[in-house]
This record gives structure tokens, C-alpha cells and sequence, in this order.
């Protein structure tokens, strides 16, 4: 078996993600007419409703926080392997963006704390097994489309991070942690490389949260198409924008602290966001 460069390794992935956003591009523009036609109506929210979402959205983990926190060890497990393959390859330099950009597929990833949301919403009785409810949602096809477009773009953002460590700190790979860590924080290179990386991977999260904020929640809520819950959220974050941009940095802050002790926070961290977005979207979306 032949290891590849990380260079080689990232060439091929971005190849893979654009024909992954090909796939997704298709799904907007939908034939089904079984969908729903109508126009979500987008509400304006303020700062205080943020602490009200949290709010419920801890009142939601601790009232099945067993069942939450055994759906949610798998986020730090996977996170621990895919950080174990990135040393194994020799891609350092990949290591904190594999970190920090989890949270561009974090709202995938929560689909299943919605609907448990959901469910308790309406009354119903609630498991960890009812997270995979979302399977047997009418828009499961949608949900599964429009995850595919952020897993694109968390790979677009690893090979973005690659190319920024090439041309600051590159082309040759750290030799070790304690090595990089000494590159990162005591050269100017370094200090190029994190504003860079700082600078682009604001933008990515930027992208993410227009197209993410609401979208998840509402396919689950109402069978729309994929370009409806796209719009819909691109309103939300238009029509709030100061709100919204907060949302994105408690999100961001919450998942990268949940990530500091081994990935261990996020057993936590996960569901109370998870949980809480599904809060925000009963806010904004009517």
C-alpha cells in the first residue's frame, strides 16, 4: 500500500468534494412537487433570546442526558480517530484545522438531537434510539444532500488550511508536535499562518452558518426542498444579522472548548447546541 503526500491526499479529496457539490447542486433544484410550496416566514429575534435557547436547550440534556450523552461518544471517538489518522499520515499542520472545523459539520452532525427535540416538543416519549428517527423523516434524503455539501466544505477548508501552512510555514512537514507548536507561536511564519488561518476559516464558518443556521431543523419540521431551507436560513441570518453572527461565535467557542480536553467536552457541548438549535429555529422560522 502506497502512503500519499498530504498534498496528493488533498487533491484527491477536493476532486471527490466537487463531485459531491455537483450531486448537491442537482438537489436544488428539485422536481418532487410533493414538497411543500410555502414560503417560511422568518421572524426577527433579539440578543435575549439566545439565553433563552441555551436555556432550553440544557433543559433538553438534562431531562434524557443518559440517552444524549451515549448518542454524542461517538463525536469525540471520531474525532480522536480522524485526529489519529492525521498524525499517522504525517499531516500536523492539519491537526488544529481538523479541530477547529468541526464545527462547519456540526450541524449534520446534531440532526438527530432535533429530532429529539422535536419529539419531546410534541409530548411524545423520548429515547436515544428517537434520534435516528430522522432516518424515517419524509426529507431524509434532503437532510442526508445538504450534509454532503457541508462535509464538502470541511474538506475544502482542511485543504484551504494545508495550502496556508505551504505557503507560510511549509513546503516541509513538522517533525514533531512540540516543533510545529515552536514554528506556530515563535516565528513570524507562524503568526502569518494563524492570521491567515483565522481570516479564511471565518469565512468558511461564515458560509456554513447562512446556509446551516435553521435548514436542518426545517427539513425535519416540513418537507421543503433543499433550496427552501438554504433561503430560508440565508434570511434568518440576513434579517439578524447581529444575533445570528453571535450564535455562530457561542457555537464556535462552545464546540472548539469542547474539543480542548481530548474531544471529551463535546459529550456535552453536542447535545446542549444540538438541542438549543432546534429552540433558536422554533424562534425565528414561523
Amino acid at each position: 500500500m502506497t502512503i500519499r503526500n498530504p498534498i496528493e491526499w488533498s487533491v484527491d479529496h477536493i476532486e471527490l468534494t466537487a463531485h459531491a457539490l455537483k450531486s448537491v447542486g442537482y438537489a436544488l433544484h428539485p422536481t418532487d412537487e410533493s414538497f411543500d410550496g410555502t414560503q417560511p416566514q422568518v421572524r426577527r429575534i433579539a440578543i435575549s433570546d439566545l439565553k433563552d435557547v441555551l436555556l432550553s436547550g440544557f433543559r433538553d440534556f438534562t431531562s434524557y442526558r443518559t440517552d444524549v450523552i451515549f448518542i454524542c461518544l461517538i463525536f469525540p471517538l471520531i474525532g480522536l480517530i480522524l485526529a489519529n489518522l492525521t498524525l499517522s499520515f504525517g499531516a500536523l499542520p492539519l491537526l488544529l484545522p481538523l479541530i477547529f472545523g468541526f464545527a462547519l459539520i456540526g450541524p449534520f452532525a446534531a440532526a438527530g438531537l432535533y429530532e429529539m427535540s422535536r419529539r419531546q416538543e410534541q409530548g411524545k416519549p423520548v429515547s436515544w434510539t428517537d434520534a435516528f428517527g430522522v432516518f424515517g423523516s419524509p426529507s431524509i434524503a434532503s437532510i442526508i444532500k445538504l450534509g454532503l455539501l457541508l462535509s464538502g466544505i470541511f474538506v475544502l477548508w482542511l485543504a484551504a488550511a494545508l495550502v496556508i501552512y505551504q505557503v507560510t510555514l511549509g513546503p516541509a512537514m513538522p517533525a514533531s508536535i512540540p516543533a510545529f507548536a515552536a514554528d506556530v507561536f515563535t516565528t513570524g511564519a507562524g503568526w502569518t499562518f494563524i492570521g491567515i488561518g483565522i481570516g479564511i476559516g471565518a469565512l468558511f464558518a461564515l458560509v456554513v452558518l447562512a446556509i446551516s443556521a435553521v435548514s436542518f431543523p426545517l427539513l425535519l419540521d416540513r418537507h421543503v426542498s433543499i433550496s427552501t431551507a438554504i433561503e430560508t436560513s440565508i434570511r434568518a441570518v440576513l434579517i439578524n444579522p447581529v444575533p445570528m453572527l453571535i450564535w455562530g461565535l457561542i457555537v464556535m467557542s462552545a464546540l472548539v472548548l469542547g474539543t480542548i480536553p481530548a474531544l471529551v467536552g463535546l459529550i456535552v457541548v453536542m447535545p446542549v447546541l444540538g438541542h438549543a438549535t432546534w429552540h433558536l429555529y422554533r424562534k425565528i422560522v414561523g
